[in-house]
């Protein structure tokens, strides 16, 4: 039995949940939600509290019912109190801002690198080199993350690029002088 999928999920005051069949909506003071699960899991709603099942024990269902639980708890939390991801910029001259929606990024390439928020995504710059991005979607705030970070990955020499906020990057010696 997964233990992922048999914890319950506890459904915050202020969110509604409907559940239609496979269709799973989420609605909350940040946003709302909406999913279709997979033929082999099922939602119980139980008072405050909602529960993952498999129909059947088949390896399909195994596999999805961590999975599908985790996917639903992302939904509450994020309708509820929203995810953020934070990047840092390090080297010399490189830096970000935000123009309108979209964040443009000067990381030493001949042009100025402009990304387009999707809907529902909020960016912010503070002192030119954090960025943040906000939304209630998880994995769209951790994909558009990631686009940012690979514009210009921290490379291994000097650290220089864009990383994670904590992130660490292994450092490697450079050459050895001549002696």
């Amino acid at each position: 039995m997964s233990r992922i999928g048999k914890r319950p999920i506890t459904i915050p005051a202020k969110v509604q949940v409907n559940i239609d069949g496979q269709q799973i909506a989420v609605k909350g003071p940040k946003g709302e939600l909406s999913r279709v699960l997979p033929d082999a899991i099922a939602l119980e709603q139980e008072g405050e509290t909602l529960k993952v099942v498999r129909r059947n024990e088949s390896r399909t269902a195994r596999q999805l019912h961590g999975l599908c639980r985790t996917l639903v708890a992302n939904m509450v939390e994020g309708v509820s109190a929203g995810f953020a991801r934070r990047l840092e910029i390090q080297g010399v001259g490189y830096r970000a801002r935000v123009d309108g929606r979209n964040l443009v990024l000067t990381v030493g390439y001949s042009h100025e690198v402009r990304i387009e928020p999707p809907p529902g995504i909020q960016m912010a710059v503070e002192n030119n080199t954090n960025v943040i991005v906000n939304g209630i979607d998880k994995e769209v705030v951790g994909n558009l993350a990631a686009r940012i970070r690979a514009v210009r990955p921290p490379e291994v020499y000097k650290g220089k690029g864009i990383r994670y906020a904590g992130e660490f990057v292994r450092r490697k010696a450079g050459k050895a002088g001549k002696k």
